[in-house]
């Protein structure tokens, strides 16, 4: 990192997991949060963070995204944007499986490929959010699991690709989060839990946090957070 006040970009930032890292990441850092409209980041108003507009399933969107941040230097890019939806293969189209590999997966490849000359300039780190459904997958899970097996074989690749330019490269697994998504996907898979079978946002913000504090010299790798409590 140089000197100066060190960049973060964060997709996926208008609320739960994506609006802790912006939160806990702009103590520290100048942060860009994204996420698929203004009116969705107005709660950055009055804060130091600048929000902007990406649709990680439109290719233009990302392009014009990269080419309005204008970052020579990118110290932290965290991938955070993702969907999800569980069905069993039968009720599943082309259509689903090409909505959901546009955000989790292509749209993650094109803006961490626009992002790499600046994230090499700052020899920066890149932060995979990805899931415990990106190690294990289950029944009613082929399409969600397969979009985040998708992101982890991604997330490796690109680290051994980015050793020798310096860009350090943690995919984060979260277990169920006390967020919409990790509501919907309990009540997709039929996993029943109470409150205390959640991890909260500002767990995985910690665990990114963790990430992106480790010394340049080495890397945290792969980090898997689950609540104290799992039904």
């Amino acid at each position: 990192m140089s000197l100066a006040t060190p960049t973060a970009v964060i997709t996926g930032a208008s609320r739960g997991i994506g609006r802790a890292i912006a939160e806990d990441l702009s103590t520290t850092h100048k942060v860009y949060a994204g996420a698929r409209s203004l009116d969705a980041l107005a709660w950055t108003e009055g804060t130091e963070i600048t929000p902007f507009v990406i649709d990680m399933a439109d290719d233009d969107s990302v392009a014009s995204a990269v080419d309005e941040l204008g970052l020579g230097s990118l110290d932290v890019l965290v991938n955070n944007a993702g969907i999800a939806n569980e069905r069993p293969l039968e009720e599943l189209d082309r259509n689903a499986w090409r909505e959901l590999f546009e955000v989790n997966v292509f749209g993650v490849a094109d803006l961490t490929r626009r992002l790499l000359p600046a994230l090499r300039e700052a020899r920066g780190i890149i932060v995979m959010m990805n899931s415990g459904s990106g190690l294990n997958s289950y029944a009613n899970g082929a399409l969600y699991c397969g979009s985040k097996f998708a992101l982890k074989a991604l997330g490796d690749a690109v680290r051994e690709e980015e050793r020798p330019h310096g860009v350090r490269l943690t995919s984060i697994h979260p277990g169920f989060v006390a967020t919409d998504m990790g509501y919907t996907l309990r009540e997709q898979s039929n996993r029943p839990g109470g409150p205390e079978t959640y991890a909260t946002p500002a767990d995985i913000a910690a665990a990114v946090r963790l990430a992106v504090d480790t010394p340049p010299n080495a890397q945290t790798e792969v980090i898997t957070v689950r609540p104290m409590q799992n039904a």
